[in-house]
């Protein structure tokens, strides 16, 4: 993967929103199949360079969003709300009457609110081993999504640098009120508490079966990701945070017999048979359960969910730091994706020059979208902008199944 110097933006970023930016498929994901007004009541913030900070940006169609992203060229991409009237215009309204009225159901999941169970990276590094809490994090929420909250359409994305954004653009879901969001961001919350609270998970019986299904996640990952990369049991130090978490019924017999095994497996072996032992003494609770989820379970940022009014980073921004793209998640390759290996708009730009002289033969004729459309195809960023096509085409069925439904019942055939 080529180096990434950020003193390169001002020269990359043109070739990029010119070149290889999904300008097509974007469009057609935030225009939504042409609903009133959606696009141009949309709000865009853009970030340029040294910081400066541009909100409340709209624009009449996509082709004058990308006119603009190729005239600007802007480091940071976010998105905001559907408002009541256009964003560019709120200074125009009558104060108060400028309010958002819809938008997706958005999830933000950053890596530092796991600082204090990662023992491998703190702040905004990562590595191969914590990625895997992204992983997992994928998982519970996308499952509990479709199979306990009914929405489909479902957009994964990594953010660039240490997390990842969910987009949930169901029609109805777009409408839901603050109120509605922030349940559904409170059905799915678990790790409860500040840096100041120890124990963070406290489960009730009988235990909800989300929490189960959660569970059954976490142990598909649990063994490789906390007993052998974190090595969560591996030294006294270690261990003692996570018998914090116990009941003292168990907390200190295992303090007294954990010196005694080998390594993080046997220890943790130990403690699941004595949580299962008092179990069967007639002990209500999953003590183990509590560990693995502290460790484990999603840590949503609520405030992201809950408000019409934030933004979020786009997919296919440039992250200024990393240079890595904001690219969609394959859920079906999901284990195997490695942030490391995402395109740079650094060896974007490279993989371009290379396939330069082939591209400089075709031109001929060919109008700027489809030339394009060759170039991205011509690089690494093909099989992430197939994605977005993928699930705009997704949207677009489903919008189609429902126009012909709502025509059956008419009788309008």
């Amino acid at each position: 993967m080529a180096g990434f110097d950020p003193a390169a933006l001002p020269e990359l970023l043109p070739v990029y929103y010119r070149r290889l930016f999904p300008h097509g498929p974007y469009g057609r994901w935030l225009s939504y199949g042409g609903v009133k007004n959606y696009f141009q009541l949309r709000e865009f913030s853009f970030t340029l360079r040294d910081d400066v900070y541009l909100r409340f940006q709209s624009f009449s169609s996509p082709q004058e969003l990308e006119r603009e992203l190729q005239k600007i060229n802007p480091y940071k991409i976010d998105i905001g709300a559907v408002y009541s009237h256009r964003p560019n215009q709120h200074n125009t309204v009558h104060l108060g009457a400028f309010q958002p009225q819809e938008k997706e159901l958005v999830f933000d999941i950053d890596m530092t609110d796991y600082d204090d169970v990662r023992t491998c990276c703190s702040s905004a590094d990562i590595c191969s081993k914590c990625w895997t809490l992204m992983t997992i994090a994928v998982r519970i929420i996308d499952r509990a999504l479709v199979e306990d909250l009914g929405v489909r359409h479902r957009l994964w994305v990594y953010s660039g640098r240490r997390g990842v954004h969910c987009w949930v653009c169901d029609d109805h879901v777009r409408k839901w009120s603050p109120a509605l969001r922030a349940a559904a961001v409170e059905y799915l919350s678990l790790v409860k508490g500040g840096a100041d609270t120890v124990k963070k998970v406290s489960l009730s019986q009988p235990v909800h079966p989300f929490i189960r299904r959660s569970v059954a996640v976490v142990q598909q990952y649990f063994e490789q990701y906390a007993l052998l990369a974190q090595d969560i049991l591996g030294s006294p130090e270690r261990w003692d945070k996570v018998l914090a978490l116990l009941p003292e019924e168990l907390r200190e017999p295992l303090q007294a017999e954990f010196p005694r095994k080998k390594d993080s497996v046997q220890r943790w072996e130990l403690l699941r048979a004595r949580a299962e032992r008092e179990r069967e003494r007639g002990r209500a609770g999953h003590p183990e359960w509590e560990v693995m989820l502290q460790l484990c379970f999603p840590r949503l940022d609520c405030n992201v969910s809950k408000g019409l009014g934030h933004l979020l980073k786009s997919p296919f921004s440039v992250h200024p730091k990393t240079g890595r793209i904001s690219v969609p998640l394959d859920l079906q390759k999901l284990d195997e994706f490695d942030p490391f290996s995402v395109p740079t708009i650094t060896s974007l730009c490279q993989e371009l020059d290379a396939a330069g002289s082939d591209g400089e033969q075709e031109e001929g004729g060919d109008t700027e979208p489809k030339r394009r459309m060759r170039d991205y195809r011509r690089t690494s960023l093909a099989p992430f902008v197939r994605l977005l096509e993928q699930f705009v085409e997704g949207l677009e069925s489903a919008r189609r199944g429902e126009r012909i439904r709502r025509s059956d019942l008419q009788g309008d055939f």
